[in-house]
């Protein structure tokens, strides 16, 4: 007896030890669960006070990242403090700059500007100093002493060792934008061309200059487009190719394009262009519609119209992109024409969106692309030009912040991107026409076009910088379609890609390196223009040239540089050769399909509802 009291009084201290033991354990698993809720809750805290603050910060820097561009100015001055062989080359190029100056202004003062060769030439594309009125003193010394100090800006930015390729882009980049601002062209004292025009009409250009001034501050203020867009009009005198809206999902709405002749292809022609602009650049007028000269040469087309996203369509992503505005639309397409297959055609990121398309039907056994034409679009981001000094984990994630707060990203943010790109061009020469010369260009459709600028949602555009730019993940092979990785070598049909020479968007030779992702038969166009006019460039459009070459699967890889060689060189418009190239592979023409179908009814007429969104 004794034994069992012993027992069970050691059970029972036992169990009120382990009692205990557990009671303290409970407590100090709640306390531990609500101190880590307490650091999730400070941390999701912390985050929403780092993003409203970043947003805030990027509305006043026209979202550019401050800590992006201070880092590649410290890596840039760093490397440069300590780099002293360096040091002594800039300022022995500075020596002999100067000395090279002063060697021409004594020449032209003492035998004359007439025979005095210039000690610097602009470069090709820099005809801001090419006027007579240049070449007269003093301006001839203000413009070259201008262009010595951009050349040895160049060299004080580039060639510094140690120095990354990224930084010393972006630090290239800016200096060369600040030194724009400053050019002796923008300023009335300074460009010769402004003065004598200023005396001639006893001051009405700069008048009419700062009534544009005035209308053009006035209109950015309320958020109006420029003027003269009032004129075009779509549906009035652009996007005015007759047909029918026969799909519309949240995404997109599906334009079939009525015939004009009496037979067409079996093989209809889906057009998927990209969501940053609207779709009618490639229906513009009559006389430059890509659809309108489509349609005459016997094919059943359709358009893909974007929606210009809002808030509300903030996590839509690439894969939406995908599947309502590329699979859907396929569908739909098969569905009204009967055919089994068709021709598909990319603009921009649209063509990107489109190489994503093809390769994941190609890993799934979907034929149904029998060729694909991608235009001024690209797959590899590695080489996708001065664009990509937007492009760093820095200012990524500081665009992400300020999508963050609205939901998408402004459509004038992405378009004064792209200003930036061409300042000389689309900033200062502009400038300097209307405000100081006061000769207000005429509006046209692709100026009018322009202006109508689309917005991107905050989920897609993240998605599409960071696996596409930043991480190049479709050229890579790790770019996932439906939880799998996609490959483009998986793409087996005939395509043909066409780059424009001056493309400040897609540069030609990153659109070129489609012909070492897949294994087609690539025909590969180079033709004359940008991103936008080159593309647009319909027959009859003067002083068009371009470049072209198949290359078959079988042959071996011709560098672009060699291929440019290689390349026959036609005038003219590369779209007689598309339209040849697409004959020998579509089949002999039959009757017509009808406008939409039993389950894709037409829903209104072109150009649809989605165009028109503001």
């Amino acid at each position: 007896m004794a034994k069992d009291s012993v027992s069970k009084e050691a059970e029972q201290r036992d169990s009120g030890a382990a009692g205990r033991s557990c009671s303290r354990s409970f407590r100090a698993g709640a306390e531990t669960d609500d101190a880590a809720q307490d650091r999730l809750e400070a941390g999701e805290l912390a985050r929403l006070i780092d993003r409203a603050a970043h947003a805030a910060l990027a509305r006043m820097t026209l979202g550019l990242s401050p800590a992006a561009l201070w880092s590649a100015w410290s890596d840039w001055g760093l490397h440069l403090a300590a780099s002293p062989g360096k040091q002594m080359e800039l300022a022995a190029k500075a020596a002999r700059k100067q000395a090279r100056l002063w060697h021409y202004a004594t020449r032209c003062g003492t035998v004359g500007h007439r025979h005095t060769p210039a000690c610097i030439e602009p470069l090709a594309q820099d005809s801001r100093f090419s006027g007579e009125a240049w070449q007269r003193p003093p301006y001839n010394l203000i413009y070259q002493n201008f262009l010595l100090t951009q050349q040895w800006w160049h060299n004080a930015t580039t060639g510094i060792s140690g120095l990354s390729r990224q930084h010393e882009n972006s630090v290239s980049f800016a200096a060369r934008q600040i030194l724009d601002m400053f050019s002796p062209s923008n300023y009335l004292a300074t460009n010769p061309e402004v003065l004598e025009r200023t005396v001639e009409e006893r001051g009405a250009n700069l008048l009419r200059g700062w009534q544009a001034f005035l209308d053009d501050w006035q209109r950015a203020l309320v958020g109006q487009p420029p003027a003269g867009t009032e004129d075009f009009r779509v549906g009035e005198n652009l996007a005015t190719t007759p047909g029918k809206v026969v799909l519309q999902n949240r995404l997109i709405e599906l334009i079939q394009y009525e015939p004009v002749t009496g037979t067409v292809h079996p093989e209809p022609v889906l057009i998927v262009p990209a969501w940053i602009m609207k779709y009618y650049i490639l229906d513009l007028g009559a006389q430059n519609s890509l659809v309108r000269w489509l349609v005459a040469q016997g094919y059943t087309v359709f358009m893909v119209s974007w929606k210009n996203p809002d808030g509300d369509d903030r996590d839509l992503g690439m894969a939406d992109y995908r599947r309502l505005g590329v699979m859907e639309a396929l569908d739909a397409v098969q569905e009204i024409t009967g055919a089994d297959r068709l021709h598909g055609v990319g603009y921009c990121l649209g063509g990107t969106l489109l190489q994503i398309a093809a390769a994941a039907m190609a890993r799934d056994g979907d034929d149904r692309l029998a060729t694909m034409t991608l235009l001024a679009a690209q797959a590899d981001f590695s080489e996708a030009g001065e664009l990509m000094l937007f492009i760093n984990e820095s200012q990524v994630a500081f665009l992400e912040d300020m999508m963050w707060s609205e939901g998408y990203l402004a459509s004038e943010q992405m378009a004064g991107a792209f200003q930036l790109l061409r300042s000389n061009d689309l900033i200062w020469s502009r400038l300097q026409r209307e405000y100081l010369l006061g000769e207000k260009a005429p509006m046209f459709d692709l100026m009018a076009w322009n202006a109508d600028a689309t917005r991107m949602p905050y989920r897609m555009h993240s998605e599409y910088l960071r696996r596409l730019f930043l991480d190049n993940d479709l050229s890579m092979g790790n770019y996932h379609v439906d939880g799998r990785a996609v490959a483009l070598s998986d793409i087996r049909m005939p395509i043909f890609a066409v780059g424009t020479e001056t493309d400040h968007v897609a540069p030609w030779r990153s659109a070129y390196k489609v012909q070492l992702l897949t294994e087609s038969d690539v025909t590969f166009v180079l033709t004359s223009g940008g991103h936008n006019a080159g593309i647009v460039s319909e027959p009859g459009h003067p002083r068009r040239h371009y470049r072209i070459r198949e290359t078959l699967r079988s042959e071996p890889y011709l560098d672009p540089e060699n291929w440019l060689l290689a390349a026959e060189r036609n005038e003219g418009s590369w779209w007689t050769a598309w339209g040849d190239w697409l004959a020998r592979r579509s089949g002999a023409p039959v009757a017509p399909p009808p406008m939409g179908s039993r389950t894709f009814p037409p829903l209104m007429d072109a150009p649809g509802s989605y165009v028109l969104q503001e």
